[in-house]
């Protein structure tokens, strides 16, 4: 093993004949193993095939086997063996007192979230659910006349959180705020509520792989049919929604349960390019209807 074409060949064949389960940034053996090689190698994302030619020194090949063999030993995700994951194509620092980033609501914001914002420039964005603050800074970034609060229940999270609005440089913009839901935002109202809220069923959570034992249960789990935390952001969003806002929550594969429930709640489900389901967008004039 002399380059890093070298190690993707072994290691993609070396997590091609494990257990191991993909789905927290990549879908496949190559793609971890290059998550690997960028981190050891301080490398950035954009690369061309003329880095597989690469010598790498024998510490590098020391370290960048270790961590092949650590991810498929301990089942442990590559963003947590590194400190480090990707999201819209930026690093983001992760502990595992975050979730690993992955919302496809990424898309979403990177599409200003049109056609639905239409002609309003939203001045005040909520983050609820933050975590790793990923979505409130993709905010700052695509809305540059707005405020974003990021909101979590956890201070542990909020401590990663206001370290990448650190790293992206939006202290200035992205505002850190402990908060069970809303408990901690009295008397706020937003233009646009967004919410990556825990929502895995009960059974779904005695079944999942091994690697997302790694990941904060309180960011997963969300009661028995895994809709405990969305009942309540759909009871208490139009109190700190403004006229015209849009609340838009993901609620992943529990979106067939969530509209069985409420047949007569009207949610726009949104699809995506990049892949992804599961996220709903309601106006404010429809929260206004909503008994729950």
């Amino acid at each position: 093993m002399q380059t890093i074409g070298d190690f993707l060949t072994w290691s993609s064949d070396f997590f091609e004949h494990s257990d191991i389960y993909y789905g927290h940034g990549t879908d496949n053996p190559w793609d971890e193993a290059v998550m690997l090689v960028l981190y050891v190698l301080k490398l950035p994302a954009s690369n061309d095939s003329s880095l597989l030619q690469q010598k790498l020194t024998d510490e590098q090949k020391q370290t960048l086997v270790a961590l092949a063999q650590e991810r498929v030993e301990t089942r442990t995700p590559v963003p947590y063996l590194t400190n480090e994951a990707w999201f819209a194509g930026e690093r983001y620092y992760v502990t595992e007192d975050v979730l690993i980033p992955r919302s496809p609501l990424a898309e979403t914001i990177q599409d200003s979230l049109q056609p639905w914002l239409g002609s309003m420039q939203p001045q005040k964005i909520l983050d609820l659910c933050t975590g790793s603050g990923c979505l409130a800074i993709l905010c700052a970034k695509q809305f540059p006349a707005a405020q974003i609060v990021a909101a979590d229940i956890s201070p542990e999270a909020l401590e990663i959180a206001a370290h990448n609005i650190e790293l992206h440089n939006c202290v200035n913009r992205v505002k850190p705020v402990l908060s069970d839901l809303f408990s901690g935002l009295a008397g706020q109202k937003f233009d646009v509520i967004l919410s990556n809220p825990p929502y895995v069923a009960q059974e779904e959570m005695d079944e999942l792989p091994a690697e997302y034992k790694h990941e904060p249960e309180l960011a997963l789990a969300s009661g028995v049919d895994g809709l405990d935390l969305t009942r309540e952001i759909l009871r208490q969003a139009i109190d700190h929604l403004n006229e015209g806002g849009l609340l838009i929550v993901e609620v992943g594969y529990s979106w067939h349960t969530l509209s069985e429930l409420y047949p007569q709640i009207p949610f726009t489900w949104l699809e995506f390019s990049f892949g992804g389901e599961g996220v709903f967008l309601l106006t404010y004039d429809q929260l206004r209807e909503i008994k729950i």
